[in-house]
């Protein structure tokens, strides 16, 4: 009597999220060939990966192109889940601008001015910077305006913040212990501090999409690099840092990767979903 054929075995994580600056991408905003054939491991797999990313989504719509991704994408450190095949937002939050024009001066009252921009919500929303801001990532496109004012003319999903001495690490420590409840304060990049409406992070966003997909936390493996990844890493089964990560990810992370410039999401998920 023959034997029954083989039945190929799920993945261990049916679910793999991806930050974008610092993980998935190298410093020149690409996708190294290896770590595109490492996504097509996990695709062949039968597993979903999710772009999870501080970006808006009009500013991922281009890297999602790259990587062939038709499915969902969390932009906007969670307040938007894209469908980048349909093009449109199937859910998004604002934050009330009322609300961000008080936090920024309840922090500049503690360390005097700070720089802002805003992401507009929609896929079709502009970046707007005002007088003095200096854009973290000089290739996104960005529109400048003449006067603060001018940032709160259509709803947002987000504020950015610069200052011109303090760190990174300061500035967001000191927003956090004015804002409370007005916003989420998160720290995602070199020169990003942001506030975001209270509540969303990134596993807001990644819980939803998640769910929609028909995935659950057990299921996923989580890759970042920065402090805004902490909730992601706290949602997900598994949370994987990159080895330029900020040391507060690091501490919380199972694991440490290589770095973004040599392929480290790439190493983990070859590992995981090669077969011989």
């Amino acid at each position: 009597m023959a034997a029954p054929p083989a039945r190929s075995l799920p993945p261990a994580y049916s679910l793999i999220a991806t930050d974008l600056d610092g993980s998935l991408l190298r410093g020149d905003d690409t996708v190294s060939d290896r770590s595109l054939a490492a996504l097509a491991l996990v695709a062949r797999a039968g597993a979903q990966h999710l772009v999870v990313t501080g970006r808006p989504a009009p500013r991922v719509r281009p890297l999602l192109d790259d990587l062939g991704c038709t499915g969902l994408a969390v932009c906007g450190q969670g307040a938007q889940v894209y469908d980048a095949g349909a093009d449109r937002l199937l859910w998004s939050v604002t934050l009330d601008r009322e609300l961000a024009e008080t936090a920024i001066g309840k922090i500049e009252g503690e360390v005097g001015q700070v720089y802002a921009a805003v992401d507009q919500d929609g896929v079709h929303g502009l970046t707007l910077i005002e007088p003095g801001y200096l854009m973290p990532h000089p290739t996104l496109p960005a529109v400048r305006v003449d006067r603060r004012d001018d940032l709160w003319c259509e709803p947002i999903s987000k504020v950015l913040l610069r200052h011109h001495t303090l760190s990174d690490d300061e500035l967001a420590a000191t927003a956090r212990a004015v804002v409370g409840s007005l916003a989420t304060v998160t720290m995602s990049g070199p020169g990003t501090v942001e506030l975001q409406p209270c509540g969303i992070t990134k596993a807001t966003g990644l819980a939803l999409a998640a769910r929609h997909l028909g995935l659950s936390a057990r299921q996923a493996l989580a890759f970042g690099d920065m402090p805004n990844d902490i909730p992601m890493f706290d949602w997900a089964a598994r949370g994987v840092a990159m080895a330029n990560a900020h040391p507060e990810l690091r501490a919380v992370a199972d694991e440490i990767t290589l770095s973004n410039e040599d392929d480290g999401i790439a190493v983990v998920l070859e590992r995981l979903f090669a077969t011989d």
